[in-house]
């Protein structure tokens, strides 16, 4: 029932999201430009409205869903992997180095312009997570060195980052990847839309068919190897599907922070710890939640637009405090 009422809330979010802007076009007007180009007739919009709706706020409001879903679900399945309510999907250093990646690209010309900043934020963040996966295995990958080999990686792409940065030729250049690093969905194109979808439809595919292994590590690493799960190869398995659809969202948007750290956690609330309804409620609470917080970053302001990551740290700080104050009263 739950899932049920989370599809018609999302969908509604997104017919109210794409109507809302300087442009002044309605529900009604979503649905037939929708309809036209999915084969149901000519579009009523002229070409003007037909393709703000079509090529700029519907690719961009779809991305902001599935990246809200990816981020979420991602951040479940580490919160329960690792057995760290605080973990979050970058906690693998993945965003760290997936923006080494695209201000390599964006201020070195990497690639010779064969790659795109998302192309080589991809490769930045697979690196980064190779990286973390050769330190866990050097020093034993328990669930703690894991946490730790992924705040050494994220520590030295973050200081690469940082250093590529300071060498940029102009400050125009500079504040175009600041900008990007900071969460961007602005330039959201239907590439992007397609990729991430069909990354986290993958993902949920294996976290949905892990979800009795995931409920099982609940109760310790020890707990699940007694019930027959073998606890390195799931763990290794979940780690890499986490951290590639992480690559695949933050390469099309950015870091947007606080989504996959707040969210499982408001989702729990709702059905419990049970992985089987927790995972689809985790996604389409994310995909909600940051698709209002899109349309708030590039309205509240407008004709200025706010980076969404800001947003969702502003929004994400204060419910972060909360998580913490819970899981010290649980603690006691």
């Amino acid at each position: 029932m739950r899932t049920v009422a989370g599809l018609v809330t999302l969908a509604g979010s997104l017919a109210v999201a794409v109507t809302i802007g300087p442009a002044d076009i309605g529900v009604g007007d979503v649905w037939s430009a929708v309809a036209a180009h999915l084969g149901g007739g000519p579009s009523r919009l002229t070409p003007i409205r037909d393709g703000i709706v079509w090529n700029l706020r519907l690719p961009r409001t779809l991305l902001a869903a599935v990246c809200g879903a990816g981020l979420a679900v991602c951040g479940a399945v580490m919160q329960s992997l690792l057995r760290n309510p605080l973990a979050d999907p970058f906690v693998l250093g993945v965003s760290s180095g997936a923006s080494t990646g695209a201000v390599v690209v964006v201020v070195l010309g990497a690639g010779g312009g064969a790659l795109s900043v998302s192309g080589g934020a991809f490769v930045g963040a697979v690196c980064s997570f190779a990286l973390v996966l050769l330190l866990s295995h050097t020093l034993g990958a328990t669930t703690d060195r894991v946490v730790l080999a992924g705040v050494a990686a994220m520590q030295l792409f973050s200081a690469l980052t940082s250093f590529v940065v300071l060498t940029a030729a102009d400050a125009q250049t500079t504040q175009g990847v600041l900008f990007w690093l900071l969460g961007s969905l602005g330039g959201a194109d239907w590439n992007d839309v397609w990729l991430c979808l069909t990354a986290l439809a993958a993902a949920l595919v294996v976290c949905l068919g892990s979800a009795r292994t995931l409920d099982a590590f609940a109760f310790g690493q020890d707990a699940a190897a007694s019930l027959g799960i073998s606890v390195a190869r799931t763990r290794l398995v979940l780690l890499c599907v986490t951290a590639l659809l992480t690559a695949a969202l933050v390469s099309s948007a950015g870091a947007i922070g606080f989504v996959g750290l707040v969210l499982p956690h408001a989702a729990r609330a709702l059905t419990g710890p049970g992985h089987a309804r927790l995972l689809p409620v985790t996604a389409l609470t994310g995909a909600v939640f940051l698709v209002w917080v899109d349309t708030l970053a590039r309205t509240v302001l407008d004709p200025q637009e706010i980076p969404v990551g800001v947003v969702t740290s502003l929004i994400g700080v204060p419910a972060f405090v909360l998580v913490l104050y819970r899981t010290r009263r649980a603690l006691r």
